[in-house]
């Protein structure tokens, strides 16, 4: 059975907030430095979402305004207990294992079975880290500077215990930059950077995310459709293990419709025919999923997306840039920048990866 996408949020009939989900969060910008003059915090790698609370009433909305609600039930009971009575909070919901971040146990929640996700609540629990405050009892907040939001949420938060942690923050670029540095090894993902005025905006881009960006040489062994029609959606991107085996790390899809078309013509000499061997030949068997890294695999949130691809012979390398891993994987979808005719395909191995130096996930929640 597909796991069902997370649904429009119930909202209990007894909710009555300044500010009513369904609220889309706001967003931010990419840009390459940390910009002077704002409050800047770590980027958290998680489920972003806004939690209502009132009273006894509790709503977890997701990015897009969907419920997260049933996934995290060690939530609802946490947030209860360590949130104010009446409340709309901004943050992101991470899961930790052995000292940093782990998004691959977050995704495993989103699942059909609520006996799964009692038994995944337990054993890997999962936190909340707010970092922005929308309405408290009946005053909305959005229209209030961000620097008095701030100030509010680490007023009502004094004294809150897990699974609910305030951002830590801090106005100095300097220790921003250590962040970016140092947090990435507890498997965060670069650092915000947020005006000081700014009101509270949904689902506009008026904050800044600054990334860490890396370049690899992977195999291309294969590509999927877009969904316009007969051009190419993304590259599929491997890379070979310790056991010479090509696993399937990510893809590549920021291409304009002229290159997408060219990309079919240039890619046709590598295409097999169905049933040619291939590295990833088994990739409609989910059982080669538990062994090996195929692409493929269901969606968590869409059980119906077409995950089919066109096969290539795993001969060219092209160089992408990415900002981290999750595991064996490129977190996000990474950026083409080159064909790289003076590499082989075997030379492409895990063994290029920079691997951060690990930072301990509680030194960065108790940062600032």
């Amino acid at each position: 059975m597909a796991p069902k996408a997370p649904s429009e949020p119930h909202v209990p009939h007894r909710m009555n907030l300044p500010v009513m989900p369904p609220v889309k969060p706001m967003l931010a910008k990419a840009v390459k430095k940390i910009p002077p003059g704002m409050s800047y915090e770590a980027k958290w790698d998680g489920f972003r979402a806004i939690v209502h609370r009132d009273g006894p009433e509790l709503v977890i909305g997701s990015r897009t305004g969907k419920a997260l609600t049933r996934y995290f039930p060690e939530l609802v009971a946490g947030l209860l207990r360590e949130l104010p009575a009446r409340c709309v909070v901004d943050g992101e919901i991470i899961i930790a294992q052995d000292g940093r971040l782990d998004f691959e146990r977050l995704s495993d929640r989103i699942h059909p079975a609520d006996s799964r996700i009692r038994l995944l609540a337990e054993r890997t629990p999962a936190s909340f880290v707010a970092f922005d405050l929308l309405a408290l009892e009946d005053l909305a907040l959005l229209d209030v500077p961000l620097e008095q939001r701030r100030k509010a949420l680490a007023d009502v938060l004094k004294g809150a215990g897990p699974p609910l942690h305030l951002a830590p923050a801090t106005t100095d670029p300097h220790v921003a930059q250590r962040w970016f540095e140092q947090f990435e090894g507890a498997g965060l993902d670069g650092v915000m950077a947020k005006p000081l005025s700014l009101p509270y905006r949904p689902d506009q881009r008026l904050m800044y995310k600054i990334k860490h960006e890396r370049t690899a040489d992977c195999v291309v062994a294969g590509y999927r459709l877009h969904k316009s029609g007969p051009v190419v959606g993304s590259l599929l991107l491997g890379l070979y293990d310790a056991a010479g085996r090509l696993q399937h790390v990510g893809a590549s899809s920021a291409f304009t419709m002229q290159r997408r078309r060219e990309l079919v013509d240039e890619l046709k000499p590598l295409r097999l025919a169905r049933g040619a061997a291939h590295p990833w030949a088994d990739w409609e068997n989910q059982a080669a999923h538990e062994t090996d890294r195929l692409p493929g695999s269901q969606n968590r949130w869409n059980g119906k997306k077409d995950q089919s691809w066109v096969a290539l012979a795993p001969e060219r390398v092209c160089e992408v840039a990415y900002d981290h891993m999750q595991g064996a994987r490129f977190r996000h979808t990474t950026r083409f920048r080159r064909w790289r005719p003076d590499r082989v395909a075997e030379s492409c191995t895990y063994d290029q990866l920079e691997e951060p130096v690990r930072y301990d996930l509680a030194a960065v929640l108790g940062a600032g």
